[in-house]
């Protein structure tokens, strides 16, 4: 009994709202537990339920989860890559629902383009100087047999047959 209590009580602490995280902890303990500070998840979440509206725009089913709640489920999966069967228990969804709730997040951000790398062409760029490249020259040691051992492994290999 006493185990199921502190279960709940676990249960409880996930299903916390962004709101409660961010007056419990600081934006360094948002970061900590999310990867990302308090103004980018905002501009995220902006961004996703933009989308959000787009895609119910022509009805449908409502989600089970706050649209806080499914981004923070991918931050999740993206920080601590845990299994989309452990994060859909932790929220309370199947694996398949989360495999395709974390999906669309990263289609809609990748889609909107706000938070993309900039790619190799912008480094090739005319305007962009190199100031010095440090080529990594370490020497790695290749492992090969001692030359004493040839007996011993002639032994195991007619052992095997």
């Amino acid at each position: 009994m006493l185990k199921y209590l502190s279960v709940m009580k676990m249960k409880e602490k996930i299903q916390l709202s962004l709101e409660e995280i961010i007056k419990l902890n600081a934006d360094r303990e948002f970061r900590r537990l999310t990867g990302v500070w308090p103004e980018t998840f905002k501009k995220m979440l902006d961004i996703l339920e933009k989308a959000h509206l787009q895609k119910k725009s022509r009805g449908g089913r409502p989600n089970k989860l706050s649209m806080e709640s499914m981004l923070r489920m991918a931050l999740e999966y993206w920080r601590e890559y845990r299994t989309y069967f452990h994060i859909g228990k932790s929220y309370g969804l199947s694996e398949s629902n989360a495999y395709q709730t974390i999906k669309w997040i990263e289609n809609v951000l990748i889609k909107d383009g706000t938070f993309s790398l900039p790619g190799k062409k912008v480094l090739l760029n005319e305007n962009t100087e190199i100031e010095m490249i440090l080529p990594d020259v370490t020497e790695t040691p290749i492992e090969r047999p001692k030359r004493g051992r040839k007996i011993i492994t002639q032994e195991r290999k007619n052992a095997i047959r």
